[in-house]
């Protein structure tokens, strides 16, 4: 058995279908006849399609939180399009269905929030831009602070699709104040 240890159970299940599948009718006995759960691979009783421990499993799944909002368009992706640009943002804070919605106004604070902050810092740094010899240092600032800003817009972008209100340190606190006003 030790040839066979590394082997999933899944594909080993699938080559003893396979070996089954080409031996002659006449040949194979009813008693030989395995079943195999079609999620895990494990040995199961004739008749069922899953094994106790993966029907348990899909039994306890937690639910996924995409509930449709009045306009039709699921929450979690109406708070991943608040981050596309500050144009959904905006939209969704003045069209009816989704400002009453809490997590869908969150999302669209913190974006309109997290574009003013990376605004503020572009600027700030395009200032010392015109000091001599500090456009040297302030280049690849503007490179960083872009880098990190594209880095947390994908990350956002990801938590709000999956339905998490996921806070930004201040910026977060500042749109749960705007979203629960």
């Amino acid at each position: 058995m030790e040839l066979f240890d590394n082997v999933p159970l899944v594909r080993l299940a699938a080559v003893s279908r396979k070996v089954q599948s080409r031996i002659p009718q006449s040949k194979r006995f009813e008693e030989e006849t395995m079943a195999f759960c079609s999620v895990c691979g494990a040995q199961i009783a004739d008749g069922t399609t899953t094994c106790a421990v993966c029907a348990g499993r899909v039994a306890t799944a937690p639910p996924t939180t995409t509930t449709a909002s009045a306009g039709g368009m699921s929450d979690n992706v109406a708070g991943m399009l608040a981050y596309v640009t500050i144009i959904p943002a905006i939209i969704f804070l003045v069209v009816e269905p989704y400002n009453k919605n809490r997590f869908i106004r969150f999302h669209a604070w913190q974006c309109l929030f997290f574009a003013a902050a990376l605004f503020v810092l572009h600027i700030g740094l395009s200032i010392f831009t015109f000091v001599p010899m500090m456009a040297l240092i302030t280049f690849p600032l503007h490179l960083l602070v872009s880098l990190g800003g594209f880095i947390l817009w994908i990350v956002v972008l990801m938590k709000a699709n999956q339905g998490q209100m996921y806070k930004l340190p201040v910026i977060g606190d500042l749109a749960e104040k705007q979203a629960n006003a």
